[in-house]
């Protein structure tokens, strides 16, 4: 499958491939998380602590041979365009739970990253079992990835322009087939 192109289809601006043996899981973008300004941390099976530590998160990605980052971009009116903010938010969050729905099915054992807290749920059942783990989705940075330096391996902008908000979502996926032209792209 194209994946680029379906993740096109399904509404992304951009995505790009990458190699994640160039991830690294940082301590400093943890403990941005624990700073709890998006009100998850430790509230959250997909949120740090809960997500595992950054030596787990870290040894979990190198298990994958293929990486695809996926971006949705909104044009604001004004800098404090909070109704773009919000909506281009959603898209995204629209976008990337359809595009980490069609990839598991290919590839159960997908790792999928987005931006923000997971949304599958309206309240984390967190420190009861998760209800949906098949479809539950982490957040690249409480992974402890700087986002900025996974959209430079892909040769993707993070930042498109005065008054753009970008956000920005990663699949990590073990597709032998495809391992050749990864690596030469």
């Amino acid at each position: 499958m194209d994946w680029i192109k379906k993740a096109k289809d399904l509404g992304f601006d951009a995505a790009a491939f990458f190699n994640p043996q160039t991830l690294q899981a940082r301590e400093d973008v943890r403990e941005m998380c624990a700073a709890d300004k998006c009100h998850s941390y430790n509230k959250s099976w997909t949120c740090p602590p809960a997500c595992g530590t950054i030596e787990e998160c870290q040894e979990k990605m190198t298990r994958f041979a293929n990486g695809l980052l996926l971006q949705t971009t909104g044009h604001l009116k004004t800098t404090f365009d909070s109704k773009m903010y919000q909506l281009t938010g959603e898209r995204h969050q629209r976008n990337f739970s359809s595009f980490s729905d069609l990839i598991r099915k290919t590839y159960p054992d997908s790792l999928c990253l987005g931006a923000g807290p997971c949304q599958v749920c309206k309240t984390c059942a967190y420190p009861n079992p998760c209800r949906f783990p098949d479809r539950a989705l982490s957040s690249m940075e409480a992974y402890g990835l700087f986002v900025i330096h996974v959209c430079k391996e892909a040769g993707l902008p993070y930042y498109y322009g005065k008054n753009t908000i970008t956000y920005t979502a990663c699949v990590l996926y073990n597709d032998t087939k495809s391992l050749e032209g990864l690596h030469s792209r």
